[in-house]
């Protein structure tokens, strides 16, 4: 597996996603249960800090208030966050997704690939499973499945 390749490439698809996506129509409602692109953006760049303090782990360490905030409740982690970014535009709320993003395609490549696919160094995801295994399903996985459920919504855009 290339762990880079793997972040490239879903942040593509949601990229595409995004893409087309009225000014006037970010914050509509029902795109995912109740959230809107914008709060689907939120949610992702959510995501992003917390992968950014797991590779930072890996490159000597850091504090890690976002993993640990997943980890301890996962859906109440996603209703703060998601709600601490509503004041923020869609532009602003992808620019920190973008951000974050890009930081995490840095410190990637500062991972030796034997590092990536070694399991057991994620002890509280699983022993059995490696970083690559983690960024595939929890970043990959996860951008195509909200970039799916936008692209979706801009069909039902179109039918109006």
């Amino acid at each position: 597996m290339n762990a880079s390749d793997i972040l490239k490439y879903g942040d593509s698809f949601l990229q595409g996603a995004l893409s087309g996506i009225p000014d006037s129509e970010w914050e509509t409602e029902d795109v995912c249960g109740w959230w809107s692109a914008k709060n689907i953006v939120a949610h992702l760049a959510s995501f992003e800090h917390m992968l950014c303090e797991v590779l930072t782990g890996f490159l000597g360490g850091g504090p890690t208030p976002t993993l640990d905030a997943h980890n301890a409740d996962p859906q109440r982690f996603n209703d703060v966050e998601v709600d601490r970014r509503k004041g923020l535009s869609p532009s602003e709320t992808l620019a920190e997704y973008n951000a974050a993003h890009a930081r995490n395609m840095e410190l990637i490549g500062q991972i030796p690939p034997e590092k990536l696919r070694e399991p057991g160094t994620l002890p509280w995801y699983g022993m059995e499973y490696a970083l690559d295994d983690f960024i595939v399903y929890t970043y990959y996985g996860h951008k195509r499945e909200h970039g799916a459920q936008i692209n979706l919504f801009k069909d039902t855009l179109r039918g109006r």
